[in-house]
């Protein structure tokens, strides 16, 4: 577990992500998901003198944490969003790296720290983002949507089945003149509305996550992340990226095998096939003695691509 933080974090597929991503000592590469840097340190222990780390996160306190713990001139860490990184690199004068690392998900010390309003474990306010410096958190949406787009958010982020009759029993609670404002006070309406439970599975887990995604823009996100990669590796260059839902999983593996397959143009049929830019590496994931020492790992996915010879 890393240390420094009253809420720890315990890094997932820390080896094998390293040995995937590093195919040069000597490269530049970028962790956009810095988190409390478990990763990253592992990264830098194993890059010369000349290899250089650039990381990202949205979250304040985990740049904080990463500006007082690792003192390294050849690591820099940016308080951006990873879908943004081309922008924070072209002005870094970075136009092409060598790997890039992307550890989706919540960090146990935001889901750990009840002011965070991540989780249902603790009664706190409901706010979920990231970064909380911008945007709107998770009560103000719910405060401000209707019935129909609370529904569609809990049911296609959270895959809950019951999401009519949780968003109906939300804007009923708001037209009351008590919205939801709290995680407990969520937790107690999803509680009422779910009427089938899954085993050894809190109610509110789907909704949570719903709600976490759409207020954090975690999926497009991803996809705007995911294509900036591409264009930036260089050939050989690798996309290592670890997932801890379908959802993510889903668009992870779709990216790679879209980019991992030669096309032709049915408006031009004979001429030549446009190149693939992306060799998919496989899929991992955590071993039974990692799970069993970590839990939180259990879900995790690994996929891993390499950069093709073709320009982008």
């Amino acid at each position: 577990m890393e240390r420094g933080d009253e809420w720890q974090h315990t890094t997932v597929l820390l080896a094998e992500a390293i040995d995937s991503l590093l195919t040069t000592p000597d490269g530049v590469y970028v962790d956009g998901t810095f988190g409390r840097g478990g990763h990253a340190r592992a990264l830098l222990a194993r890059l010369s003198p000349s290899g250089r780390l650039i990381a990202f996160d949205r979250d304040p306190e985990a740049v904080a944490a990463a500006r007082s713990g690792i003192e390294d001139a050849r690591f820099s860490i940016h308080h951006a969003r990873f879908g943004a990184m081309k922008d924070t690199l072209a002005s870094l004068g970075v136009t092409g790296i060598h790997g890039l690392l992307l550890d989706l998900g919540v960090s146990s010390p935001q889901i750990d720290n009840p002011a965070r309003g991540f989780s249902f474990r603790f009664d706190a306010p409901l706010d979920m983002r990231m970064d909380p410096t911008r945007g709107e958190s998770a009560a103000d949406f719910l405060a401000r949507a209707d019935e129909r787009l609370i529904a569609e958010v809990i049911r296609e982020h959270g895959e809950e089945r019951f999401a009519v009759p949780i968003a109906k029993a939300l804007v009923a609670r708001r037209e009351s003149g008590n919205p939801v404002r709290t995680t407990g006070q969520l937790s107690e309406v999803v509680a009422r509305a779910v009427k089938t439970r899954e085993p050894g599975q809190d109610p509110a887990t789907r909704t949570f996550q719903g709600l976490r995604i759409h207020v954090n823009a975690e999926l497009e996100e991803l996809e705007q992340g995911l294509s900036s990669g591409v264009e930036l590796l260089q050939p050989s260059g690798r996309l290592v990226v670890i997932s801890f839902h379908s959802l993510e999983d889903r668009i992870v593996k779709t990216f790679i095998a879209r980019e991992s397959r030669s096309e032709v143009d049915r408006r031009a049929p004979f001429a030549p096939e446009k190149p693939h830019r992306l060799k998919s590496l496989g899929r991992i994931k955590p071993s039974d003695a990692e799970v069993r020492a970590n839990p939180r790992s259990r879900s995790a996915v690994m996929r891993v691509a390499e950069r093709t010879e073709v320009p982008s």
